[in-house]
């Protein structure tokens, strides 16, 4: 685990912003300190040129995202912003918070990657019935989002590209899957895939899952939450931008209600330590193995593509299942 001294305090700006992609990593914004991407203990994994099976051609999604401590005018350093692709309300904002809500340090970045004609088409006829930006400006109606008052609903906090999450939905059409990234050809490819295979019990939020949490979601509201391969951040003095922290822990504690499932994911032996020993030290969660140690992968979650790459190089996956109390 990490020294304490790199952790951020509960006030602290250096909470990191949530974001993890299921399918693969996080490829977080460069900070001043940092020369470079961390590096993948699974090598390289790049996603599918077109992930449509129409042989449409790409469409780039525009610049990146100012980072978010680039300079200002007179900083030394251009501001980059994201282009708008969409109207809105007419599809995911390209940075929906970011004015309404003080920068911290970030766990994610909006990538410049591309956009396939079939997710954006997917985009622009879904994004209003089954998307929503997290905007931080409103409480959200899980019961209105999702049609249904009664429906249990899980948070996942980052997809990729949405193949895991597109099956587990399809294996449990009675709960709910609330699914936050920044990435926005996997927010097309998820709600392409929600489309084709009928899946009414997914919904997709653009944006930082630490907003949502902190103001968008009702207490108890939760009947789960999903966080598989977060970015491990592997230098120490990175530790910081780890998204299990004792704060972090500290937050999702309020919506989750009572017994509502914690499950982590990781292929960084160094992260999963850290995240037993942060969850197990935690008052409102209990491990669910008599052990106290990490889980077998539960039959739900989906061997994913990148993760068999990790497995194929030997790397060791761990699972982490804790309850809320």
């Amino acid at each position: 685990m990490s020294d304490s001294k790199n952790l951020p305090q509960p006030d602290d700006p250096a909470v990191p912003h949530a974001h993890a992609h299921a399918d693969g990593r996080v490829h977080p914004a460069p900070q001043p300190d940092q020369g470079r991407t961390p590096v993948d203990p699974a090598g390289p994994r790049d996603e599918p040129k077109d992930a449509d099976d129409d042989g449409s051609k790409d469409v780039h999604n525009g610049p990146r995202q100012a980072d978010d401590d680039s300079a200002g005018p007179g900083g030394g350093r251009a501001s980059r912003v994201m282009a708008r692709m969409f109207p809105p309300g007419a599809g995911p904002s390209p940075d929906p918070a970011g004015s309404h809500h003080e920068r911290r340090i970030r766990s994610f970045q909006p990538r410049r990657s591309r956009v396939t004609k079939g997710q954006r088409a997917a985009l622009e006829r879904l994004w209003p019935q089954w998307g929503f930006d997290v905007d931080g400006l409103r409480k959200l109606d899980l019961g209105e989002l999702f049609g249904d008052p009664e429906l249990p609903v899980v948070l996942e906090i980052g997809f990729g590209m949405g193949e895991a999450t597109a099956r587990m939905a399809a294996a449990d059409p009675a709960t709910g899957v609330l699914a936050v990234d920044v990435h926005t050809p996997g927010q097309g490819n998820l709600l392409r895939l929600a489309d084709e295979q009928g899946l009414g019990n997914v919904r997709v939020g653009n944006g930082d899952a630490i907003i949502l949490l902190r103001e968008m979601l009702a207490p108890d509201s939760l009947s789960g939450l999903r966080i598989y391969f977060p970015d491990p951040w592997p230098k120490a003095r990175h530790h910081k931008r780890r998204l299990i922290q004792p704060e972090f822990l500290d937050l999702a504690a309020g919506p989750l209600r009572s017994g509502a499932l914690v499950h982590c994911a990781t292929d960084w032996e160094n992260y999963a330590e850290q995240m037993l020993d942060v969850l197990s030290a935690h008052p409102e969660y209990e491990n669910t193995q008599a052990d106290g140690g990490f889980a077998p992968r539960p039959e739900n979650r989906p061997l994913t593509r990148f993760e068999g790459q990790g497995v194929d190089k030997g790397h060791k996956v761990r699972d982490l299942l804790f309850r809320r109390r």
